[in-house]
């Protein structure tokens, strides 16, 4: 007796889903991200209208002044949806790791001299609290944004802040011995010292923004670009005799904002686009942030360098550049 095995390839009636094929085509192939992004959100038949904000829908693009034929035009250029934002994110989570591990086995902390350690206590660790603040922002943009090529993105950008957050948090607790008594010491300065002031005034400002695409410019280009920039990429001489071990163990922190901006950038430049008004809204929310940030951001860029807050312009210079780039007008 013999036994044959034969193979039959059957043709799939349709290469994806009917409302993703609805804007490709139907025999067009998706990608994994086409098939998490479009149209995923919900457009009808919600029942009530939330109790707290009555004049509203769930979903509804009147919450931001700026109009869009359709929000999802400013797509990802990352293409991230769920697996591969974690596959991403976990690459970059193994490195940062490796920093610590080396960190702690080389004995980097305890070479640090008291001096760095009290500027690194002042200076670096409080900024647990303005991702966490972040971190609000980008939630508050996820559920009350519009379409979720932008809103998805941004629940996934809230997540990175809270993971810098316990970054900053762990590197407190290598200083202090894992006491937790540096990050009690950081809070105390987010709250009472008057170099972080202005940066804690910024970041509660934006909190109560109720447009979220203004929240968006806000955060993304203003806070992102003036205030982490500052602390994360142009202040080394900070740090005294310990620039490496910082840069080693905050460069989850840099790599994220290279990656960050390919999308956030992507965005406004693509909303702005869309119309003169559109341009012209977006411009003006761009440059009262950024302008807001430059100053939140130069007394503690005084404190930090005593460079009387020329870092703080010198980034604000950098984002403003960035802007133009983006089609904006400031």
């Amino acid at each position: 007796m013999t036994v044959q095995i034969k193979t039959i390839d059957m043709e799939p009636k349709r290469q994806t889903f009917g409302h993703v094929a609805r804007r490709l085509g139907a025999d067009k192939p998706a990608t994994r991200y086409q098939e998490a992004t479009l149209d995923v959100q919900a457009t009808a038949n919600f029942h009530y209208k939330p109790l707290w904000e009555p004049e509203y829908w769930v979903y509804d693009t009147r919450k931001t002044a700026v109009v869009m034929e359709d929000w999802y035009k400013p797509l990802d250029p990352r293409q991230f949806y769920y697996a591969t934002y974690n596959i991403s994110r976990a690459n970059m989570n193994q490195s940062a790791e490796r920093a610590f591990v080396f960190a702690e086995e080389r004995g980097l902390i305890e070479k640090i001299s008291p001096e760095a350690r009290k500027q690194i206590e002042t200076f670096l660790l409080p900024l647990r609290h303005l991702h966490w603040g972040a971190n609000m922002n980008m939630t508050e943009i996820a559920q009350r944004g519009y379409g979720a090529a932008v809103t998805a993105p941004c629940i996934f950008s809230a997540g990175d802040h809270l993971g810098m957050a316990q970054i900053v948090s762990r590197i407190g607790l290598l200083l202090d011995g894992q006491t937790g008594v540096s990050l009690d010491m950081a809070k105390e300065v987010w709250i009472n010292d008057p170099a972080w002031q202005g940066v804690r005034k910024l970041i509660e400002d934006s909190l109560v923004e109720r447009d979220f695409f203004q929240l968006f410019v806000a955060q993304t280009l203003a806070i992102n670009g003036v205030v982490f920039d500052l602390v994360y990429k142009m202040s080394d001489a900070a740090w005294k005799d310990a620039p490496i071990t910082v840069a080693m163990l905050t460069e989850f922190m840099s790599d994220w904002r290279a990656d960050e901006s390919k999308w956030s950038d992507s965005v406004i430049k693509t909303v702005a686009a869309e119309s003169p008004e559109n341009k012209a809204l977006v411009s003006q929310w761009a440059a009262e942030w950024i302008s807001r940030a430059v100053e939140a951001a130069k007394p503690l860029s005084a404190a930090m360098l005593g460079d009387n807050g020329a870092l703080a312009e010198a980034a604000g210079d950098a984002v403003k550049a960035r802007a133009k780039n983006l089609g904006l007008t400031l």
